[in-house]
């Protein structure tokens, strides 16, 4: 898989908007951390190619990926019942010397 098709599109919501912004020092039990951004992911993909996708992409040093598959929805159309494609997200940690201009 090509890692341009890796990544669809970032996630540009209030929360994700919230934790892009956010970042931590670092303290005696935890090391320094930037912000978190979330992606929408193909469903195949997994952590490492996610992150070689997003360093690659974005020239920055990921520390850490987390992934959720979503269900699709149940949606009435006309007289049917029909239901949304399933879909992946993925929510990225940055190291704290990095961050993305996207939000």
């Amino acid at each position: 898989m090509d890692i341009y098709h890796v990544i669809k599109r970032p996630m540009v919501t209030e929360k994700g908007t919230h934790q892009s912004s956010q970042s931590y020092v670092a303290t005696k039990n935890k090391p320094a951390r930037g912000g978190a951004y979330a992606f929408e992911v193909h469903r195949e993909a997994s952590k490492p190619l996610i992150k070689q996708a997003i360093e690659k992409i974005y020239n920055v040093k990921v520390e850490s990926v987390r992934t959720a598959r979503r269900k699709g929805k149940s949606r009435r159309v006309r007289y049917k019942i029909g239901k949304t494609a399933d879909w992946k997200k993925a929510v990225v940690v940055l190291h704290a010397d990095h961050h993305i201009d996207l939000f």
